[in-house]
């Protein structure tokens, strides 16, 4: 398990995301009121940036900021279209108040 550190639990407040970089991968953690998941920040379509965009913290899902695809946060699958193909999810575990997310 490789354990990256995102931050403090309250750093990181409900309908909040924070883009942390585990080597040459990018992964954005969400506090979906209480719940927090990570997903690769890259859209499926093109491959473009995903976690840097809008998202929804009620329904659970990004909003591509390049040509608005909605991808869910928790399970990364695409919910619209022009992505098709799902993005990499990442387990978030809390230790002591702290919000990490496990990149192997």
């Amino acid at each position: 398990m490789a354990l990256i550190t995102v931050g403090r639990v309250d750093e990181l407040p409900p309908g909040s995301v924070k883009i942390v970089r585990a080597g040459q991968v990018a992964v954005g953690v969400y506090n979906l009121n209480g719940t927090f998941c990570a997903i690769e920040d890259r859209c499926s379509h093109d491959d473009g940036p995903l976690c840097e965009g809008d998202f929804d913290a009620e329904e659970g899902y990004a909003v591509c900021p390049r040509h608005g695809a909605h991808i869910d946060i928790c399970s990364g699958r695409p919910l619209s279209l022009p992505a098709y193909q799902p993005v990499e999810t990442f387990p978030v575990v809390v230790e002591d108040g702290v919000v990490k997310v496990d990149v192997t």
